[in-house]
């Protein structure tokens, strides 16, 4: 029972909580604020004016100057570094000139025979600078007896020359619009689709006039890793385009030119006009072929402001130094042009590395930091024992708060516990009394009202659980009693391989199949679907299975009997009751079929040759609908192979998650499929179907399907 309130001033438990603690917190806080202010604003002072100090000394004694001539030197390296770059690039500039012109010159004249090798890439050469190897690309135009081909060997003591004479270079070539391709040295290693004409160092070459760099590094055919190309074509009436060009790695570029700054403590990159790297310490292609580009690394492609800017001035051909933060240390990039290429280098070095001559005055900085430390020591310890005496007073009066708010809150507390161990126990008579004035009276009311609902509760529960076990112990018996309907086995008819199955989509169904001997050795094979579904359905399917079997057994024709089996479902069925039905009787001698459809879906016909598909045409109305019916046999001719499938709409009209129906094309496509299995196989196979496409959609209908298959001739 629940025991009036009585009238009083009523605080909830948070309030006096609160209360208490707020006051021991701000008087705590305020005390122990007190003593921190007073020691960490001395501490604070004194480091302030030691730091100062000592900061202005070794700033004005020291880094200005020592940064000036760091930054100064770093230019200067950058110059001297990018001055003998352009040397590479302009020794190998002046090299295609010479060999441009002996090409124009062989142009003009007849063949000669150069005193160079000239091996064909089928035999390469064992020891590649004994001679030059000549290619003929895929689709070429030409043979190694054209004239082409015989002029073009001759230049082969000029691409010799020029390789000798050049230790930067890993390959000079020429290469033809007819498709021939000379090159030395003569690795012979060459893939077999490489066309030189589709190269960019070749198509550029041929649309200007001029010599033409590579903007950018690629992985060249003949396995010498990244590479520039300096290309350049000679064309003449005879033969078109003759490009020649050259390689120089970008390894050679790295470590023979702008990698020897600093002693190896710089680092050293280059870049084109568009800001992409050219080379840089530790740049490879990785598992890059021939025939892939090299992934692009962009200078404005940073997020550091900083950088972006040397970029920009870099590609603009200034010369200069910037402090930049790379890689989260403070570092210089000095820069300047490549001039012949219109690229530019950029040598970058930790700042650390140019003011190191300033850790001489670290000893001023560790005596002035020590006498920093010993001050903040002191008065850290000085601060720890006021907080510890502090700490100590107020974990005391805590305690004391403790034990008097426990006299308080667990005294309810424990009438609650005794409450809930009652209810626990299944004593729902018990009752909590609490007269607290707080929540814990409103919870004690609450807990007896939650007693008075539970034991209302628990009632209707056994009786709502009696009436469901008896309500699936008479669904059982009715599913046990409707299977038994069905034929326990299929017929074993010679030449015939018949299965058949039906998934009730509830406890019981209105599907149903059967298998009736008839005269002569004849069988009549019968499927159906009954309006609706459940308990209704099933019995009605039962009478009407029965009526409609008693019409088969010794019938001659199936449109007889189930004339005669409808006028007595019509007379029988309630108003809103009917039946499809498929009925086709097997003269398995002849290997015909006798059909007759009431409404149902029409059956389909695999023919075992050809997989060509045919559903039956003929229809009728459903049984149950009209007391006379009318319809009209359709026969079937089967050949052995065949395959013949009776189904209800559970099947086409199983539907997936968005509503979309199974539908006839993919009962059709599974049924070709699997058209020269067993009829079981068949079977699981459109069942196995229809589950994956509905997925975890429910099943909203029953599912019955009858398989019959002709068995091949042996």
């Amino acid at each position: 029972m629940n025991l009036p309130a009585r009238p009083r001033i009523a605080l909830t438990i948070r309030v006096k909580i609160l209360l208490l603690f707020l006051v021991l917190s701000l008087a705590a806080l305020a005390i122990t604020g007190y003593f921190a202010f007073s020691a960490i604003t001395n501490v604070g002072s004194y480091a302030q004016g030691s730091s100062q100090a000592l900061g202005s000394g070794v700033v004005n004694d020291s880094s200005a100057a020592l940064i000036s001539l760091g930054k100064q030197y770093l230019v200067r390296i950058a110059s001297d570094q990018a001055n003998v770059t352009d040397v590479l690039f302009e020794d190998t500039d002046t090299e295609m000139d010479i060999l441009s012109a002996q090409t124009a010159e062989l142009q003009c004249n007849p063949p000669v025979i150069s005193s160079t090798p000239v091996y064909s890439e089928n035999t390469p050469p064992s020891n590649p600078l004994s001679g030059a190897v000549l290619y003929f690309a895929p689709r070429s135009t030409t043979t190694a007896d054209s004239e082409e081909a015989r002029t073009l060997t001759g230049l082969a003591d000029g691409l010799k020359a020029v390789y000798t004479s050049d230790s930067d270079m890993t390959s000079v070539y020429v290469a033809t619009d007819s498709g021939i391709f000379l090159i030395y040295p003569g690795n012979g290693t060459l893939p077999d689709k490489y066309d030189p004409r589709t190269r960019e160092w070749y198509v550029q070459a041929a649309a200007q006039e001029g010599q033409v760099w590579s903007d950018r590094p690629y992985v060249d055919a003949d396995n010498n890793g990244p590479v520039m190309t300096c290309s350049q074509a000679v064309t003449s009436p005879r033969y078109g385009h003759w490009v020649i060009g050259s390689d120089v790695s970008t390894k050679t570029i790295n470590e023979d030119f702008i990698g020897q700054t600093l002693g190896g403590n710089g680092y050293a990159v280059l870049i084109n006009q568009n800001g992409d790297v050219i080379t840089r310490p530790g740049f490879s292609a990785g598992t890059v072929r021939w025939n892939e580009p090299i992934g692009r690394e962009n200078a404005f492609a940073s997020n550091d402001p900083g950088l972006i800017a040397v970029a920009a001035n870099m590609t603009s051909g200034r010369t200069g130094i910037e402090t930049v933060r790379f890689n989260g240390t403070e570092t210089y990039v000095a820069y300047a042009p490549v001039r012949s290429m219109n690229w530019s280098l950029g040598i970058s070095l930790p700042v650390s590395q140019i003011t190191g001559p300033v850790e001489k005055f670290t000893g001023k900085i560790v005596d002035a930091t020590n006498d920093t430390g010993t001050h903040i020591t002191d008065q850290t310890d000085r601060l720890k024992t006021v907080f510890a005496l502090l700490f100590f007073v107020i974990l005391l009066v805590v305690l004391l708060v403790a034990v008097i708010l426990s006299r308080v809150i667990t005294r309810p507390v424990a009438t609650l516990k005794e409450g809930a161990a009652a209810f626990g126990d299944g004593n729902l008579d018990f009752r909590v009394m609490i007269q607290s004035g707080d929540e814990f009276e409103d919870l004690a009311r609450s807990f007896n009202t939650m007693a008075d609902a539970l034991k209302e509760n628990i009632a209707n529960l056994k009786k709502t659980t009696a009436e469901k076990e008896r309500y699936a112990k008479e669904m059982e018996i009715a599913r046990s009693i409707q299977t038994s309907f069905l034929p326990e086995t299929m017929p074993e008819i010679p030449g015939f391989d018949i299965a058949a199955v039906t998934i009730p989509a509830m406890e019981v169904g209105g599907d149903f199949y059967d298998v009736v001997p008839v005269s002569d050795g004849r069988w009549a094979f019968v499927i159906a679907d009954v309006s609706g579904k459940g308990v209704s359905a099933a019995l009605f399917m039962a009478m009407s299975r029965t009526l409609i079997r008693a019409g088969l057994e010794g019938a001659t024709d199936t449109s007889g009997a189930l004339c005669t089996a409808n006028h007595l479902i019509a007379r029988s069925a309630p108003s809103s009751m009917f039946v499809t039905v498929f009925s086709a009787i097997l003269d398995p001698g002849k290997l015909n079929l006798a059909c007759t459809n009431a409404g149902h879906n029409p059956p389909l016909v695999v023919r075992g040759d050809s997989g060509e598909m045919v559903f039956l045409q003929e229809h009728g109305v459903a049984m149950g609908v009209l007391p006379d019916m009318d319809s009209t046999p359709e026969y079937v001719q089967l050949k052995h192979g065949d395959l013949f499938i009776m189904y209800t709409d559970g099947v086409t009209e199983a539907f997936d998650a968005g509503y979309t129906a199974f539908g006839e094309d993919r009962l059709v496509r599974v049924a070709q499929e699997c058209r020269t299995l067993p009829a079981g196989v068949i079977r699981d196979r459109i069942i196995a179907s229809i589950r994956e496409f509905t997925g975890s959609a429910p099943q909203s209908d029953d599912i019955t399907l009858m398989v019959i298959r002709v068995l091949p001739q042996t």
